[in-house]
Parts: structure tokens; C-alpha cells; sequence
């Protein structure tokens, strides 16, 4: 079977899509090839993000926003969008996701922890239908 790629996409990839990317990479290992991009990203990752992560001993400090590119998309098998909106390309035989999620840019943690909890529990429930034989965390 080959690897599922699952490219997860916001606006920014500072804070939401990184946060899924970092909790993928964490708990699926190298049965998911993950990536990330942003239609408009940032200069640098959300340090709230970062924070919030770090407290789930996952670290996203290392990673930079990335520029939403077509062949992203189409190399990926699953894409997953967080309020882009129009700006992703779609392609025939991919599986789209939109994961309606608040942005947590400009909050501080205590608002963000919720936000990186639901998306933890979406990447599980993502991994369970990418990898059925994956142990649950």
C-alpha cells in the first residue's frame, strides 16, 4: 500500500494547518507523508501556536510557512482546507475536507488550546480512515 499524503491548507500556515501538520506527523509517523501551505502565508509560524503545541510536547518551532502551490494539491491525496476558501485548487479523484476551525491568530493561549484540542481529535479521526489498522492514541 503506498503512503497516503494529506496537505493541509490555511490562509496564513502560521497556526491551524501547522498545528494539524505537527499533530499528523506526531501521531501517524511515516505511515502519512504530511505537508502544508497557506494561500498567503506568513513570514513566521504563530508563536501561540507554537506554545500550544510545545504543551503537547509536539514541536512546530522548526517549521516555516509555505505558499500554496497547484502541484501541492495534485500530488496530494487528501486536502484538507481551514478557511481558504476559493484559493484551493480542485482536482478529480482527490478527497476534500473543510474543517471549519476559528483562527487562532491574535489569541492568546487559553484560546487557542481549544482549537489545537479539535484538531487533535480530527487528526485522529483522520488517521483512523487513512491507516485503518492505526493503534489510536
Amino acid at each position: 500500500m503506498t503512503t497516503p499524503t494529506v496537505l493541509f491548507v490555511c490562509v496564513h500556515n502560521a497556526g491551524r494547518s501547522q498545528m494539524a501538520a505537527g499533530y499528523l506527523q506526531a501521531l501517524a509517523g511515516d505511515r502519512v507523508d504530511v505537508r502544508s501551505a497557506g494561500s498567503a502565508p506568513k513570514d513566521e509560524i504563530n508563536p501561540v501556536a507554537i506554545e500550544a503545541m510545545a504543551e503537547e510536547g509536539i514541536d512546530i518551532a522548526g517549521n516555516a510557512p509555505k505558499v500554496l502551490t497547484v502541484e501541492a494539491v495534485r500530488e496530494s491525496d487528501v486536502v484538507i482546507t481551514m478557511g481558504c476558501g476559493d484559493a484551493c485548487p480542485i482536482f478529480p479523484g482527490k478527497r476534500y475536507e473543510d474543517w471549519e476551525l476559528d483562527d487562532p491568530a491574535g489569541q492568546g493561549i487559553d484560546a487557542v488550546r481549544p482549537i489545537r484540542d479539535e484538531i487533535r481529535a480530527r487528526v485522529e479521526t483522520l488517521i483512523a480512515s487513512l491507516v485503518p489498522d492505526a493503534p489510536h492514541a
